[in-house]
């Protein structure tokens, strides 16, 4: 029963997350909302959906392991295994000038959570710093690509197509309201799966976090980012990735705080949280200094992380 909760939990978060982002683009282009606009929030925002419902639900029900052991351990995934299986399938090249400040604010954020892991929480306050941040971040950079047509614009564009679709207007909210309902009942599936497993396992909740739940939440990033890989839209498989992981961190574990203050564990704080600062830091140099991944430097992303996941089940 717990395996099939897990498994439950994984579906309904990949549907309801794809369902969320198709009826939210949709509908914002119904809206006449810019494409830009739509790549730099709704895409980010939605693909990160299940992080947010999950994070929220654990914290709620007092597991804040496994909030913030989802944000962490979706972060790690994001590039070592799905940028990783992304170059794999077809070598990454970007305009190092267009990834430039996505990447720099990911590395940013990621360098706040070691500190916040110092002092063993995020509280309300820190929570909502940490989303206001986020919006000023996007409102700054939204002016400055509509005034001077910079290459991130093409970026977000781009992403934004990637996700087009033809709806009538009863149809994407339908298909929002699905996906809504699929994420809830998902994270809830997830989460009581998760909580069963580690305690069947005999491990803690923060490595069911770092890992099931993590890699169940990716999911819809994973998803895209193949597709995208694949189809040789290597702007959008970086953008979803680099994205992900600043939503992840400013705008789901912010919201979860200000929702639930949640605490970090010392191990998390020491190695998992420094790991992931590591990993994003060394994945955004690459980008800055060559703009290019090639399949040997992707599949030796994605040995890394089997790795690191067979280490945190040894511990």
């Amino acid at each position: 029963m717990t395996y099939l909760m897990v498994i439950g939990g994984f579906a309904l978060l990949f549907a309801g997350g794809e369902f969320l982002v198709r009826g939210a683009v949709a509908v914002s282009r119904r809206m006449n909302i810019s494409p830009l606009l739509i790549g730099m929030t709704v895409v980010a925002f939605c693909t990160s959906a299940p992080e947010l419902v999950v994070s929220v639900q654990s914290a709620l029900q007092g597991n804040p392991d496994i909030a913030v052991g989802n944000v962490v351990g979706s972060n790690i995934c994001n590039i070592a295994l799905i940028l990783g299986l992304a170059a794999v399938l077809k070598p990454i090249s970007v305009h190092r000038v267009q990834v430039r400040p996505d990447t720099i604010m990911m590395i940013a954020a990621c360098a706040l959570l070691v500190v916040l892991g110092f002092f063993g929480a995020v509280e309300r306050w820190q929570g909502a710093l940490m989303v206001t941040v986020l919006v000023a971040y996007i409102v700054v950079q939204y002016r400055r690509e509509m005034r001077a047509g910079t290459a991130a614009e093409n970026w977000h564009v781009e992403e934004a197509a990637e996700f087009k679709a033809r709806l009538t207007v009863p149809q994407a909210i339908g298909l929002l309201c699905a996906g809504l309902v699929a994420l809830v009942f998902g994270s809830q599936l997830l989460v009581d799966g998760a909580t069963s497993l580690a305690a069947a396992l005999g491990v803690p909740d923060a490595v069911v976090g770092l890992t099931v739940v993590a890699l169940g939440t990716s999911l819809p990033e994973l998803a895209t980012s193949a597709v995208a890989a694949a189809r040789g839209h290597s702007e959008v498989a970086v953008g979803n990735v680099v994205g992900s992981n600043t939503f992840n961190v400013l705008a789901i574990l912010g919201t979860t705080a200000v929702v639930q203050p949640v605490t970090i564990s010392a191990q998390m704080a020491r190695i998992d949280i420094p790991l992931m600062l590591a990993a994003c830091a060394f994945a955004g140099a690459v980008l800055l200094v060559s703009g290019r991944f090639g399949r040997v430097f992707g599949a030796s992303l994605v040995v890394g992380y089997v790795v690191y996941i067979a280490f945190l089940y040894t511990l």
